[in-house]
């Protein structure tokens, strides 16, 4: 079965997904990462062929159904009251550590803790495989006159704050690598809350420490308007 990515949303899609995203908001969750299959496409049905990969096709499309409301067709993120990430293009890596970063609690986040915790091995490297092979184009959305200042931080850092370059770690096109993850094409709100909130959002199982530590000082020097210009930056790079 092949899915078409291109389809267009229906009004009941539409409004399931405010629902959803309502009801997340109200919760003062924390924004989810994303785990959820967006399509089978022939491509995910070879990744399932592979040796030691076995994805059934009932439980891959229950995920479609479930996750495509909240991250969007293509895995583009929702950018309406409440953004939710893009996860098109991101590492693999990366991704199945914040999958196990939700199920020890160090992301705090219910939704994506029961989500995480139900996936088999073999479904979650079948979907990060398949997420990291996307590459719609970015929705924006950041103000555009921030993009020149977001643009500088990155390449440069802030000397005088003692923060190093982003595009040392993430890469000098923000697709990052590894458990470094993509920036580029990220949601401009999503990346603003993410770095406001970090020290809530993150590394909050100190038993089980992991790669977000790095971040922490970071985000923590960054001001408002830093943080704004660099999310304006990343959100228009594909």
């Amino acid at each position: 079965m092949n899915l078409d990515l291109r389809r267009t949303e229906t009004t009941p899609r539409i409004a399931a997904r405010a629902g959803r995203v309502m009801r997340i908001a109200g919760l003062h969750l924390a924004l989810p990462l994303a785990v959820a299959a967006i399509a089978f496409s022939t491509t995910s049905q070879a990744q399932a062929k592979e040796p030691g990969v076995r994805v059934s096709k009932g439980a891959f499309e229950a995920k479609i159904t479930y996750c495509e409301d909240c991250h969007g067709i293509s895995a583009q993120g929702f950018r309406g009251y409440y953004a939710i990430p893009r996860l098109a293009g991101q590492q693999p890596q990366y991704l199945r550590n914040q999958l196990r970063a939700f199920v020890e609690h160090n992301r705090p986040n219910p939704i994506m803790s029961n989500v995480a915790h139900v996936l088999r091995p073999a479904m979650i490297a079948a979907i990060t495989r398949y997420l990291h092979r996307l590459n719609p184009r970015p929705y924006g959305g950041g103000p555009k006159r921030l993009v020149a200042a977001g643009r500088r931080i990155f390449q440069n850092g802030v000397p005088q704050a003692n923060v190093a370059a982003c595009a040392a770690c993430h890469g000098p096109r923000a697709t990052g690598h590894g458990e470094i993850p993509r920036l580029a094409g990220q949601l401009y709100w999503y990346v603003v809350r993410e770095l406001t909130n970090w020290p809530k959002e993150r590394g909050q199982n100190p038993a089980l420490p992991d790669t977000s530590i790095i971040m922490k000082p970071v985000a923590h020097s960054l001001n408002r308007s830093q943080i704004k210009a660099v999310a304006a930056y990343v959100s228009y790079l594909r």
